[in-house]
């Protein structure tokens, strides 16, 4: 029987607050983790909704970038290496160039395998899409998928998200196939804490907490977690 936690929920009254805050947050995470074993594993998300989040972790203090590993949760299929919108060149231009001491490790769609490991993460910083999904673990998402990462079709709704972020000019534009990391390797964290600001994100938020577990709301899967830290604003969160 699936053990149901409630993430803990903190709301800011904007999105540049909300990033000071989940940003304070994983700090403490990624010192305590270099503290106990010398190094921190991080899984990033890659889309607006991280950019406050992130900016204010590459400036928070005395945190040993050096010490820390980063990976990243999706990457499109078909894309052009040096393409804008890749995932792994948006967190370099948001994140990576002001850290450049950490180590990152390219979720590539092109190669065999991806050096994630078996071990936990000591942090995931995840966002939510418009449709619920963690990553690109659209609905209905696989939660108990024995692989690490997998290629998918991407939905409507997550290419039409792309485009409505300003992304992409057009959804003819956005990639039909990513790669992604599985739910059950996402979960397999000592914690997350995720940053979802905005009104678009409100219904996901509602679903996320509300809803039955289960596939067709891929962010319920959070709630067999305990230690979810879940970071809004006064647009995304439904009870204000």
């Amino acid at each position: 029987m699936t053990v149901e936690h409630a993430p803990r929920v903190t709301t800011a009254p904007d999105r540049d607050a909300l990033g000071r805050a989940a940003a304070a947050e994983a700090a403490v995470r990624l010192r305590k983790a270099i503290a106990d074993t010398g190094r921190a594993r991080v899984m990033l998300a890659a889309a607006p909704s991280q950019t406050a989040t992130l900016t204010a972790l590459a400036a928070e203090p005395d945190l040993d970038w050096s010490k820390v590993v980063c990976f990243h949760m999706d990457e499109y299929v078909g894309l052009s290496p040096d393409a804008p919108q890749s995932f792994r060149n948006w967190l370099h231009r948001t994140f990576l160039d002001k850290v450049p001491q950490a180590t990152f490790h390219e979720l590539d769609p092109d190669a065999d395998g991806y050096p994630m490991g078996d071990e936990p993460f000591d942090l995931v910083l995840f966002g939510l899409g418009v449709n619920g999904h963690l990553a690109f673990n659209d609905p209905p998402a696989d939660f108990d998928d024995p692989h690490p990462t997998k290629r998918v079709a991407l939905d409507e709704t997550s290419r039409q998200q792309q485009v409505d972020e300003g992304n992409f000019p057009a959804l003819a534009d956005v990639p039909t196939h990513a790669i992604t990391v599985t739910i059950p390797r996402l979960l397999n964290a000592h914690t997350l804490i995720g940053s979802v600001p905005g009104a678009v994100k409100r219904q996901a938020v509602h679903d996320t907490l509300t809803q039955p577990i289960g596939p067709n709301h891929p962010g319920t899967a959070l709630r067999t977690h305990p230690d979810v830290h879940l970071f809004l604003d006064a647009l995304s969160d439904p009870e204000v």
